[in-house]
């Protein structure tokens, strides 16, 4: 069986979404504490692979054509899609990995590991029945610290890493010159914060009147807010920005590396659970982070994230709410305490 500090040519497979990226992120620097002259590659999804093109400490990005296969089949290519696959698989098969980490432990990705040839496929957790394909399986204990990227944290160290376990987002530098113009067209000047309240479900989120009160009086001090999100948010922006003067909206008009270089030059970001507040704490930003039905860690392990949190009998839901879209978990959190939470890690903030 290969070790890690033996393998030479490793594959590190996390699939989606941009969070858990951003959070697995910390397995580049443990693969390369165990294995400095290893060739180490990610395969990913094309939505997050943006996240890893720029990080000088991988070799190789991997894309799974998941749109392709998608658009094949809605097609009813059926030949076409099996020759796509195939392809795909003597791709994989061509890096001659020794080592594969499966950090989604789901079948899409376990079958990726298995593809990949690698003589020792290891699975983190492994639904689905995904261990089926693997060589070995991982299952972390329980932690009740709860820090950020727990699993991935737990396999590092199952693996023999022994340094500090630390999320490895890195900024490209095309991404930094144009988060640099983009900001500087739309007037915005340091310092600036960096506004985060879009995710998948409605139940992670905040409400949209206390972010617009949140950038009125972050305007107020001196601070200029910035609104980002992705292109499917844009129609839900204006709900904010027409409410609060000063505020800049950059919703939809930012590729996702670009919208990291952003994030990387704010004084402070206030967010949800999603992945863009992940970013934040993974930059070391001064991050506030509001967690009601879900809550993916207490302890970013770093003293400029504050993550707040209030359990509630119900809480974490999850997706499965129960309060008849009061949200009441998210209610709790008021905009001078967010921003009592904000003077906590940005001091300068008035």
């Amino acid at each position: 069986m290969v070790s890690p500090n033996a393998a030479q040519r490793i594959l590190i497979i996390r699939l989606s979404a941009l969070g858990d990226v951003v959070m697995a992120s910390g397995l580049i620097p443990a693969m390369r504490e165990l294995s400095p002259q290893a060739y180490i590659a990610w395969l990913v999804e094309p939505a997050a692979a943006p996240l890893l093109r720029h990080n000088p400490r991988l070799d190789d990005v991997i894309v799974l054509p998941r749109n392709e296969w998608r658009a094949l089949w809605q097609a009813r290519r059926p030949i076409a899609l099996l020759r796509s696959v195939l392809a795909f698989r003597r791709l994989l098969r061509s890096h001659r990995f020794d080592l594969a980490l499966d950090a989604q432990g789901l079948f899409k990705s376990a079958l990726c590991a298995w593809w990949s040839g690698a003589a020792r496929r290891v699975s983190l957790i492994g639904r689905e029945g995904s261990r089926w394909l693997m060589t070995e399986r991982f299952t972390p204990k329980p932690d009740p610290l709860k820090p950020i990227g727990t699993e991935y944290r737990a396999l590092a160290r199952h693996l023999g890493a022994q340094l500090p376990y630390r999320m490895d987002l890195a900024v490209g530098d095309a991404p930094r010159a144009t988060a640099a113009i983009t900001l500087a067209a739309a007037g915005v000047k340091a310092p600036y914060a960096v506004l985060c309240p879009y995710t998948t479900r409605p139940q992670k989120h905040w409400f949209d009147e206390r972010w617009a009160v949140l950038a009125q009086r972050l305007a107020a001090t001196g601070v200029t807010p910035v609104l980002v999100g992705g292109p499917s948010d844009a129609a839900q922006a204006p709900a904010i920005a027409d409410h609060a003067p000063g505020l800049v909206n950059l919703v939809g008009r930012l590729k996702l590396d670009d919208t990291v270089a952003v994030i990387a030059g704010s004084a402070l970001l206030v967010g949800v659970d999603t992945g863009l507040t992940h970013m934040g704490s993974a930059l070391d930003v001064p991050t506030v982070a509001l967690f009601g039905s879900t809550r993916p860690y207490l302890d970013a392990r770093t003293p400029r994230t504050v993550v707040m949190y209030e359990a509630r009998h119900c809480s974490p839901c999850r997706r499965h709410p129960t309060c008849d879209g009061r949200y009441d978990c998210m209610r709790v959190f008021e905009v001078d305490t967010v921003l009592r939470a904000a003077r906590s890690v940005m001091p300068q903030l008035a």
